[in-house]
């Protein structure tokens, strides 16, 4: 777990800490891309998104720091470790996925060459994976190289080998935004479910309390009918004894359902509390995922652009090359027609 910096875009010289703390540098296989990438996330920030290819060098600048420049990104990343140890063991990776880039770029060329000679031949339907995944061992290992997290000291960093400002992306944002709407759904199945059970509760408790009210009026009726009763007999007595306890359970039993028809009560209000809060905060994932991909798309786009501009300036570079071959040659065609003047001059 290092420190992560990178270059100062204002200065062009000194480094900039992208994180308050030390995180985790991963290496992850892009297969929409063929390409191998270092990504280093803090929180759902991409403060390291990092394509590798086979012309990158990590650089080791001090015992416990090391850079690399990436001209894709336009910038240059710095890690600070806390042993050389760790420092050793993420160059020799390094240097590992940079020779499976050359590897997969190699294989990725002939594949273009073959379905170029063979059009006819198709990809078979079905076959999707994952655009990026994490490299399976031993491609994927801990950057320092044990399993114990690393608590880094800052160290004094050199200056940087090239001048760029980052600009990255990465797709892990809409994956915690996935994350949180397969939960919401979890949320809202287990709501409704809480919301069934209890509403069928409160039809169940209203069914026996009206049971309960027909048999304490049955009741109230029996004793009236023995009370009228002229003889007053023990087991007459003990009759009315009997019922005026059963009267006073099923009170008793009453006054209970009727808490318990209370608390579902407010319990159901509960749930349709959060069932509105997970609709508003459904609608706010929803917004969010949107503005997601208006950003992907501009960023998207300024890449593109940003590829453009640089096909048309090494197409400027070439025609300023061409233009100053021209001029050397009519410089030489002018200095043998002055040395031509000079002699026909001495001559006459």
């Amino acid at each position: 777990i290092p420190r992560t910096t990178t270059i100062d875009p204002n200065t062009k010289k000194n480094w900039v800490p992208t994180s308050k703390h030390a995180v985790t540098v991963s290496y992850f296989y892009d297969s929409t891309r063929n390409v191998y990438r270092i990504i280093s996330l803090d929180g759902t920030k991409a403060i390291i998104n990092s394509t590798i290819s086979p012309n990158m060098t990590f650089t080791k600048t001090s015992q416990k720091f090391g850079q690399w420049a990436d001209s894709r990104a336009n910038t240059v990343y710095g890690l600070g470790f806390s042993t050389e140890h760790h420092l050793t063991k993420f160059a020799e990776k390094f240097s590992e996925y940079k020779e499976a880039a050359r590897q997969a770029k190699g294989k990725s060329q002939d594949g273009k060459m073959e379905l170029a000679t063979s059009p006819s031949q198709e990809s078979p339907a079905g076959e999707l994976s994952s655009p990026l995944t994490p490299v399976t061992p031993p491609a994927m290992d801990n950057i320092n190289g044990t399993d114990d997290p690393c608590d880094i000291t800052p160290e004094p960093r050199p200056e940087p080998s090239q001048n760029a400002l980052a600009f990255t992306h990465s797709p892990s944002i809409n994956k915690h935004w996935e994350a949180e709407l397969s939960a919401l759904k979890g949320n809202n199945a287990k709501l409704t479910a809480t919301l069934l059970e209890s509403t069928a509760n409160v039809k169940q408790w209203k069914q026996q309390l009206a049971a309960y009210q027909e048999e304490a009026e049955r009741l109230h009726k029996r004793v009236t009918e023995l009370e009228c009763q002229n003889t007053q007999t023990p087991v007459i007595k003990s009759q009315k004894t009997e019922l005026n306890q059963t009267i006073e359970e099923l009170e008793s039993t009453l006054k209970d359902k009727e808490e318990e028809m209370e608390r579902l009560k407010e319990e159901v209000e509960n749930a349709n509390e959060l069932l509105e809060q997970r609709h508003s905060l459904t609608q706010k994932l929803l917004e969010t995922e949107l503005h997601g991909r208006v950003l992907e798309e501009q960023l998207l786009g300024a890449e593109q652009r940003l590829e453009e501009s640089q096909e048309e300036q090494e197409n400027f570079r070439k025609s300023l090359r061409t233009l100053l071959e021209m001029l050397d040659g009519k410089i030489f065609e002018l200095t043998e027609l002055r040395d031509s003047l000079a002699k026909l001059i001495e001559g006459s």
